[in-house]
């Protein structure tokens, strides 16, 4: 098939999804739309690619699946407990949606929603060096997703309702993670970091989980080169994190595969037997990539990189007999668990999941750049 532009390859991408799901049954759908981070992600990927072409389809698709999350009290459907509620930071991610539903609309239902998963987050349990659990009921436990799903929401959050304080807790999370869970050895960060030290996962020493998920390590860099979007120039953080970036992106760089340009399951590891290039990982690694060129954050010399690993990922596309964009080697959603190389080279993978497809039109709208 002729090769395309990225935008138009991320059109591809989210009309597969549009059309096998009507908006408000966006999965997980269980009875009610559901808030979290599946949808945002893709959602997120969608709103870039409207940014890039002004198809109001796109708008009004996302608009129609915020709209079927809220009650009829106007606030979000908040199931009061475990996954689907205040208990997570996965809860939160979609949060990014209702600034752009509030600048386009003026409703205030949408500023209103935002300003609840915000300022909740000051009641929100942290480790003594003020991470955010990732969970409430996974007591001291940090994820490297967990920066995904509140990082850029807090900052934009800030920038826009003048909440300094906000800057700050964003900011906190990028350093906490990164002076807790990076390897010394490689520059990647692994999935977790237990203060407490009594998760099954966590080193009893560290606290540090084993293995380093590609997934999670795009989550994290994708979140700071967000981050520092909405992060104000004389921020007394900002250059810390453009540092951690840089370094982070140099390190995840090393382990391109030479032959495809993407990236493994398990980043750090690709001889090891049983791993696997992974897509979702991939786009996000070159978004993250790209967009840190653009921005100057790092040397224009990346651009070969990210080139390698667009590359890699659209040639790994395939379409059904009625044409339908097929994006594979996705991995399922994945908790620590145990933490084990083999749990995670062991999950099951996906064809046109959401993780998968949101991350390509994320990657899209910034590679169309």
């Amino acid at each position: 098939m002729e090769k395309l532009k990225p935008v138009d390859y991320g059109m591809q991408a989210l009309y597969a999804i549009m059309k096998r799901y009507e908006a408000k049954k966006l999965p997980p759908y269980h009875k009610i739309s559901l808030f979290t981070y599946h949808q945002g992600v893709f959602l997120s990927g969608m709103y870039g690619i409207y940014k890039k072409t002004g198809n109001e389809e796109l708008f009004d698709y996302i608009k129609l699946w915020v709209d079927s999350t809220l009650k009829a009290d106007g606030t979000v459907n908040d199931l009061g407990t475990g996954w689907v509620s205040l208990e997570t930071l996965d809860f939160r991610q979609a949060g990014v949606l209702f600034f752009p539903l509030y600048e386009k609309t003026h409703d205030e239902k949408y500023l209103n929603n935002v300003r609840y998963l915000v300022e909740s987050l000051k009641d929100y349990p942290t480790n003594s060096k003020g991470g955010l659990w990732h969970m409430k009921y996974e007591e001291n436990q940090m994820w490297l997703d967990g920066l995904y799903m509140v990082g850029p929401l807090m900052a934009m959050y800030a920038q826009k309702m003048n909440r300094p304080e906000f800057f700050d807790l964003a900011v906190r999370q990028v350093t906490v993670m990164y002076e807790n869970m990076v390897d010394q050895k490689t520059g990647l960060l692994v999935h977790g970091w237990d203060e407490s030290k009594k998760a099954k996962w966590a080193d009893k020493k560290t606290g540090k989980s084993q293995e380093v998920w590609g997934r999670a390590m795009g989550w994290y860099v994708t979140a700071i080169v967000d981050i520092l979007d909405y992060l104000p120039k004389e921020h007394t953080g900002r250059a810390r994190l453009i540092h951690i970036l840089a370094d982070t992106l140099l390190a995840i760089s090393k382990y391109q595969s030479d032959d495809d340009g993407r990236w493994y399951e398990v980043t750090d590891k690709p001889k090891e037997k049983g791993n696997w290039l992974e897509n979702s990982s991939s786009c996000l690694f070159v978004y993250a990539i790209s967009k840190a060129v653009r921005k100057g954050y790092i040397d224009k010399s990346f651009k070969e990189t990210a080139k390698k690993g667009y590359r890699g990922i659209i040639n790994s596309l395939k379409y059904d007999n009625e044409g339908v964009l097929l994006l594979g080697d996705i991995c399922v959603g994945t908790c620590i668990d145990e933490g084990t190389y083999e749990h995670y080279i062991s999950r099951d993978v996906c064809t046109n999941d959401l993780h998968g497809s949101g991350a390509f039109a994320i990657m899209c709208g910034e590679y169309e750049e």
